[in-house]
This record gives structure tokens, C-alpha cells and sequence, in this order.
């Protein structure tokens, strides 16, 4: 299965993994799954913690390069196709970095593994 991480599952990789479902966890060890870290969370991430907003164990660059160190976490680009199918979703979500998410998991088939209640209320798939 091809999963699309939220922001926030990310964020937990790195500050508190102990926020996992029981099923976060088996998407993580399962290899036959493909776990992909959108630019989109990372321009998020860095907003928040330059607001200071957020704060992560070490900069963000340094937080993706030791997690993928750990982990396959490949980086899923903005792409064009993902841009035009935000302009398709209804407004639901009103945070641009999460209908970008939804946009890009709808464009690439991948299921988003978020506990936020209103991204499974787009037509994307959805695991927590």
C-alpha cells in the first residue's frame, strides 16, 4: 500500500512516537507498504517551528535525513497535477497544507495515515 504520512504523523516520528494507533505502528513495520514524507509537510514544518510554533529535536533538515536514515521515507514532490487537483476538493479543510496532502494522496492512489477527523471526510482513503 502506498501511504502518505499527515504533517502531524511525521512531527510524532520524531517527538512522540507513543501517539501511534496500534495500526500507525503496523503500517511502519509492514515492508510490503511504501511511505512517502510530502514537501508540503516539511514547508509546513518549517513555518511552524520559524514561528515557533513547533518544536522538533534538532532542525528539520536534520530531523528527515535521520529519520529516513532509520526509515524508507522517500520525499513525494509538488507536482503540477497535484496543484490543479486542489482546485477540485470542496471546502472542507480550510489549512492549505492538508488539501494539498489530500490533493497529492488522490492524484498518487495513497492512503493518508492521519488522526484528523476531517481529512476522512474528502474521497480519499484514510488509516489511523
Amino acid at each position: 500500500m502506498k501511504i502518505l504520512l499527515d504533517t502531524h504523523t511525521f512531527i510524532w516520528m520524531d517527538t512522540d512516537p507513543a501517539k501511534f494507533s496500534p495500526t500507525a505502528v503496523a503500517c511502519f513495520n509492514d515492508p510490503a507498504n511504501d511511505i512517502l514524507l510530502s514537501v508540503a509537510s516539511v514547508w509546513e514544518i518549517v513555518i511552524k517551528t520559524a514561528l515557533r510554533k513547533l518544536a522538533l529535536s534538532a532542525d528539520v533538515d536534520q530531523v528527515v535525513r535521520d529519520i529516513q536514515a532509520q526509515n524508507p521515507l522517500p520525499l513525494l514532490d509538488i507536482r503540477y497535477a497535484h496543484a490543479l487537483a486542489v482546485r477540485g476538493l470542496p471546502p472542507i479543510h480550510k489549512d492549505p497544507f492538508d488539501r494539498m496532502l489530500v490533493a497529492q494522496a488522490l492524484v498518487e492512489r495513497a492512503t493518508i495515515l492521519t488522526c484528523d477527523a476531517n481529512i476522512p471526510r474528502y474521497p480519499v482513503p484514510t488509516i489511523w
